[in-house]
């Protein structure tokens, strides 16, 4: 499947097309509307050639052509009206069939778990979102409905053309269903290498998105070059897949369009001699290479249709792995806990690992967090720390042990409710683009002009937006990139205050403050930790020596706990922990 780390299962082809009809059906009468008057249209359009005859009929006879030629005349007319009325609702109805997939496939990717997005690349996702997605409308008005309108009009062209003549019917048919069977024969091909054209896109999107997240690391490191070789390689694999694809499709348009020159020529040879020996009036032979030609338009649809047909089962199944994978239920934004008073928290003999080819990242993890107060987990890098944090969270389920958040199993708690009981500031503190009004109600949508200047002068940052001239309405860039990075930490914090969790979640959240506003957060951590609990993940011991429980982990287990004084005094690891940042003399 998809290097993208997507099971490998694939998606048999009567399930795509299922799918495919799943989609359209809520357009059903969009669909049956817009497919009657492209049928009307192509009705007048095969009456052209009938229409013609009669023209060259009353011209040989000498009679008036004023009604002939104002019939044919009215039949063109109508043809245009009403197939432009037809084409507008189906390509309308192909753009509605886009964006409830796109609506669909976004809502479901916000909906996967984290173990699963973590095995994903972002550019992937989006090509699935945009291209694969895209695909859908050609399939939907063109495949569908216009294979529709040109097998109608192909069977009533042959239907009129037995009525003129039967035995040039047979020779056309025959050369027809002869190329038929060879365009059949390729199809298959046509949607592998669709569907590797569409991954080799995904993975193109995503060298570039990895680019682009890395965007000034690659300029101070001068690793443009590099980076546009290794995008210009996905680029040339998405190429090349492409042409593959398009190789496949031209020859099957070589196939239509030969298939229609074999037959004129067959026809013209047969009807010609026949014409000369007087056993077919000329004006037939017209009418008869008339409705061949207009036998191009059909087969060249029904063959592109095809093509469309298996881009867009393609498409569908690429959509269809997202749509496979489980998913969290949905979270409702409104919901408030019913009481604030702070939880405990208890890891009993807990185990974990991110996968089942992946190291152990916790090995019997035992601790308790009292509710209320500061507790703070230290230790080396690599210790599990965060871990404790996204295991919290649910973003993973342990292979082993209990959780319990306020003497309740976390598996019972429904998992909005408990995500709404916590904030988490994520060690790297992300900021959204928008403006900062909209990143500090970001979890707290409800969130008052009072409690909103109450957070920003706990967390300092009142002066800034004092002096910025849009104020809180300025915006901050993509991922705040037009903000310090102790400017992005705080204002994650203050996004987190916002929320009144009563269970405060702080990854390494002081880590890029300077000295007098770590100072400063130190003291509104500690003033937050008397109304709800705190832990807090510390690399720096200076911003933990107050905590009320530090908590020492080593190679995924708990090592020690107790104060700072007792962990100096117990603990020699914690000691020359202490020693290196010159908290205590070695």
């Amino acid at each position: 499947m998809a290097p993208s780390g997507l099971s490998k299962r694939k998606l048999s082809k009567r399930n795509s097309w299922r799918l495919l009809f799943d989609l359209v059906r809520p357009h059903k009468r969009v669909l049956l509307l817009g497919g009657m008057l492209t049928l009307v249209g192509s009705s007048a359009g095969l009456a052209m050639p009938i229409l013609a005859k009669s023209v060259i009929d009353t011209f040989g006879k000498g009679g008036d052509l004023i009604g002939p030629v104002l019939w044919l005349s009215a039949s063109v007319l109508v043809a245009a009206l009403v197939l432009t009325a037809g084409r507008f609702l189906l390509e309308r109805m192909g753009e509605g069939i886009v964006l409830a997939s796109r609506m669909s496939l976004v809502d479901r990717i916000l909906r996967l778990r984290v173990a699963d997005v973590d095995r994903l690349k972002p550019g992937d996702l989006l090509s699935r979102v945009n291209s694969d997605t895209t695909l859908l409308r050609a399939v939907c008005t063109e495949a569908l409905a216009s294979s529709v309108d040109a097998t109608f009009v192909f069977l009533g062209a042959v239907v009129l053309m037995a009525i003129i003549d039967g035995l040039l019917l047979m020779i056309t048919l025959a050369v027809i269903a002869l190329i038929g069977l060879i365009a059949a024969s390729i199809t298959p091909r046509i949607r592998r290498a669709s569907l590797q054209a569409q991954v080799a896109l995904g993975e193109m999107n995503s060298a570039l998105d990895r680019t682009l997240q890395a965007f000034r690391t690659v300029k101070a490191s001068g690793a443009e070059s590099r980076e546009i070789a290794l995008v210009g390689a996905a680029a040339t694999e998405a190429r090349d897949r492409g042409v593959t694809a398009a190789a496949w499709s031209s020859v099957t348009g070589i196939a239509a369009w030969m298939s229609t020159q074999l037959a004129f020529l067959a026809v013209l040879g047969v009807g010609g001699a026949r014409v000369a020996s007087g056993s077919m009036e000329i004006s037939s032979l017209i009418a008869f290479l008339l409705y061949l030609f207009y036998l191009v338009s059909p087969i060249g649809t029904l063959i592109q249709n095809l093509t469309q047909i298996q881009n867009g089962l393609a498409a569908i199944a690429r959509i269809q792995e997202i749509s496979e994978l489980p998913s969290e239920p949905p979270t409702p934004e409104t919901w408030k806990p019913e009481t604030g008073a702070p939880v405990g928290l208890t890891f009993s003999g807990v185990v974990f690992r991110y996968g089942e080819d992946r190291p152990i990242i916790h090995n019997q993890v035992n601790f308790k967090v009292p509710a209320g107060g500061m507790t703070a987990l230290v230790g080396p890098s690599g210790a599990g720390k965060s871990t404790v944090f996204g295991l919290i969270e649910r973003f993973y389920e342990p292979q082993a042990g209990t959780i319990l958040i306020g003497g309740r199993d976390i598996r019972e708690w429904p998992l909005s409710e408990l995500r709404a009981s916590l904030s988490y500031v994520e060690q790297d503190a992300p900021v959204l683009a928008g403006t900062f009004r909209e990143n500090l109600v970001f979890g707290a949508p409800g969130a008052t002009e009072e409690e909103i200047a109450h957070t920003l002068a706990r967390t300092r940052l009142d002066d800034l937006i004092a002096r910025l001239p849009e104020g809180l309405d300025t915006p901050v860039g993509h991922r705040g990139v037009l903000l310090s990075g102790g400017e992005r930490q705080r204002v994650a914090i203050a996004r987190a205050l916002l929320r009144k969790p009563r269970l405060l979640l702080l990854d390494e959240a002081t880590s890029q403050l300077d000295a007098m506003n770590e100072l400063r957060l130190r003291e509104v951590v500690a003033e937050v930790a008397r109304e709800t609990t705190v832990l807090v993940i510390a690399h720096r011991l200076s911003t933990v020596t107050g905590a009320n429980r530090i908590i020492l982990m080593e190679a995924g287990r708990v090592r020690a706990y107790g104060t700072h004084d007792e962990l100096v005094d117990a603990d020699d690891l914690y000691r020359e922990l202490a020693a290196t940042q010159f908290l205590v003399t070695s």
